[in-house]
């Protein structure tokens, strides 16, 4: 069974070191390159769909979260207040949302400008016990695709379906096994925020907006703010987990006094939606990495590409194909020790997607073999052929390593 702890090892995806501290792993090189596809994929896919990306500090002054109910409902899973006066007190912060809210409030809105959606890939803390941290599935720093989308109360449904149809694509291009819907509920005995209309509310407009699709309920699972639907997965041992949200928040515009005009010039409410396409970078790649066995599609894959001479009198045109291909976007390297049939055995036990051959017929032609990780061959295919093939299935964020 893949245990992401181990590929993270052998890859060279991530490290955890004492001195950085439980909880805190060290995004390596190989992991950062897979990470920053994933993000920038993400970032354009909400660009397109009309967010708006801001940079906000993982920190704020007491009186945010006092204001946000955070250190009021949440406060046993935040890190303690740190004090630098008795005036001055700071909070690292569990969520991204009060600072989204302050984003909001930064000017006027109009209802023109509704939904207005505010995206961030930000990074929030929250002190987990040492006894269930381990490797990227449980973590203290997270760094999380979120975003918040203010809109009128008429629009719920539609950004609702909206968001879902992202959550999909993504899904889709990231390589997630899909595994339900699962709308999460108020349950006895937890503190949450507002009165028994709003969460009425709250619940009828999810519901709504997953008509027709298959869900369960799950009472006890909503937020302290509002209830949500979270989108289950499946891991390669079978298990469900929840990787995707959207929540609903009546609570966090009160609070903060949001509000835009309408057309006829009155001061209304917004409603606040929660959402998060992927999750956190480290559950996500906690997911992807043993779920695909380390083997990611090409298109994140740490290495794209490993040029491989088969003599000395090779290497000069293996470096000018390697340099063709970083010159189109793609990660490759160059590697010249050893035997070709080792160098071979090596690139697909890295689990890098293509090996490109260039041996003295190769070269003569002007030429390049390829060989793919799960030991297929191609006919050997002129060198910008097999580059645009490579390239084209990186372009479309493509499971398979063929178009």
């Amino acid at each position: 069974m893949p245990d992401h702890r181990r590929l993270g090892r052998e890859l060279e995806l991530f490290h955890a070191d004492p001195l950085s501290g439980a909880g805190l792993p060290l995004w390596l090189p190989a992991g950062a390159a897979a990470r920053h596809s994933v993000e920038e994929y993400v970032r354009e896919l909400e660009r397109r769909a009309g967010y708006q990306h801001v940079y906000s500090p993982p920190l704020g002054k007491r009186e945010l979260f006092e204001l946000s109910g955070h250190l009021g409902y949440f406060a046993d899973d935040m890190f303690p207040v740190l004090r630098l006066s008795a005036d001055d007190e700071f909070v690292l912060r569990p969520a991204l949302c009060p600072h989204h809210a302050l984003v909001y409030r930064a000017r006027g809105r109009s209802y023109r400008e509704l939904p207005l959606r505010i995206g961030e890939l930000g990074g929030m803390y929250r002190p987990e016990r040492s006894g269930v941290l381990g490797g990227l599935g449980r973590v203290r720093a997270i760094s999380l695709n979120d975003a918040h989308n203010f809109c009128a109360p008429e629009q719920v449904g539609a950004e609702v379906a909206e968001v879902l149809e992202l959550i999909r694509a993504a899904h889709a291009a990231l390589g997630v096994r899909p595994a339900g819907f699962r709308l999460s509920l108020r349950g006895p005995g937890e503190k949450y925020v507002g009165d028994d209309g709003m969460w009425r509310r709250a619940e009828e407009l999810l519901r709504a907006a997953l008509a027709g699709l298959p869900y369960v309920e799950a009472a006890g699972e909503a937020a302290f703010y509002g209830p949500k639907i979270d989108i289950q997965v499946r891991d390669a041992a079978g298990r469900e987990s929840t990787l995707s949200t959207i929540q609903l928040d009546f609570d966090k515009p009160e609070r903060f006094d949001l509000s835009y005009t309408d057309a006829r010039g009155r001061r209304v409410r917004p409603v606040m939606l929660h959402r998060s396409l992927i999750g956190s970078m480290e559950r996500l790649f906690a997911y992807l990495i043993e779920v695909h066995a380390g083997a990611f599609p090409a298109w994140y894959a740490p290495v794209q590409v490993r040029v491989l001479p088969v003599g000395p009198e090779q290497v000069a045109a293996a470096e000018v194909f390697r340099r063709d291909c970083v010159s189109a976007g793609l990660r490759a390297e160059l590697v010249v020790d050893g035997s070709l049939g080792a160098r071979i055995r090596d690139a697909a036990l890295r689990r890098v997607p293509y090996a490109a051959v260039l041996g003295a017929r190769e070269v003569s032609a002007g030429e390049v073999a390829l060989r793919l990780r799960d030991g297929r061959g191609v006919d050997p295919m002129a060198a910008p052929d097999a580059l645009r093939l490579i390239a084209g299935v990186v372009a479309s964020h493509s499971a398979d390593l063929l178009p």
